[in-house]
């Protein structure tokens, strides 16, 4: 297979890794990046959804305790059973709105002014959230959220169907403003995405697969490997990040991001495709 070709797989893996679980949008920069790259054909969007369950390979290590846990004690702990009740309200609306309307906003919201815009106004959530004045939170543990409390994260979820919002940022910002502590809203952010990603690369892999051959494994192999690698550093370094720190940094990064993919695309500097 050509170099350069597993070279830009490479370069999107780590944009993958690095952009899934931050409140930045990893499937902006992944249209951004393949527009600059070069890389943003049919196969190439198979391959950015498909190089995501890398990344949830990074989730399932970190939190493996608490997923074999569950795993183990679903037959008879009520404890176990309503978290992966929860997990799975939450994952439902995404499902459902994806399957209605994904085409319609794949081929009409996937260009750079869209996920521009998308960026800078996520940014402007994030600040009005981080800003409110501090409360107690009401859910201090995902063993403590409601069915209701899931349903409503899983709706902010699909928020991240348009390109640039950020899924991580809608669930964790989301979950926040629905009265989840920060830990507790990151953590199920964490989890809802293990369900979602997978479900999302599958589905584009089959629906796909008349563009795909073995020739391409090793494509989507480095792209697979680079997606769990960055993706478990920044997953840890998050983790960290979140005990003493707001997400106002990132909302800052989204602005300055926003405008300048804005002004390259309106003076014509940079060809981003769509």
């Amino acid at each position: 297979m050509d170099t350069l070709l597993l070279l830009k797989a490479a370069v999107m893996g780590v944009v993958e890794g690095l952009t899934e679980f931050l409140p930045i949008s990893s499937t902006g920069h992944l249209i951004l990046a393949g527009s600059l790259l070069g890389f943003a054909d049919a196969k190439a969007k198979v391959f950015d959804i498909a190089i995501q369950t890398g990344a949830i390979g990074a989730v399932v290590i970190v939190y493996w305790h608490k997923i074999w846990g569950t795993l183990v004690a679903l037959p008879s702990s009520r404890s176990a059973q309503r978290f992966a009740l929860n997990v799975l309200i939450a994952f439902l609306p995404a499902v459902v709105l994806g399957l209605l309307f994904g085409e319609a906003i794949k081929a009409h919201l996937f260009t750079a002014p869209v996920v521009a815009a998308t960026f800078i106004l996520g940014a402007f959530v994030i600040l009005w959230a981080e800003r409110r004045p501090p409360s107690a939170a009401r859910v201090q543990s995902v063993d403590d959220m409601t069915p209701l409390d899931a349903l409503k994260v899983g709706l902010a979820q699909c928020a991240a169907m348009i390109p640039g919002t950020s899924r991580s940022g809608a669930t964790i910002i989301g979950g926040m403003l629905l009265g989840l502590s920060r830990q507790t809203a990151t953590d199920f952010s964490f989890f809802l995405a293990i369900p979602t990603l997978i479900g999302a690369g599958v589905y584009s892999l089959y629906k796909e697969r008349a563009l795909l051959s073995w020739a391409d494994a090793p494509l989507f192999g480095v792209g697979l490997l680079l997606s769990f690698v960055s993706a478990w550093i920044c997953v840890r370094w998050l983790l960290r990040y979140i005990a003493n720190h707001s997400f106002v940094p990132f909302a800052w990064y989204r602005i300055v991001f926003g405008l300048i993919v804005l002004l390259t695309w309106s003076m014509g500097w940079v060809a981003w495709a769509d």
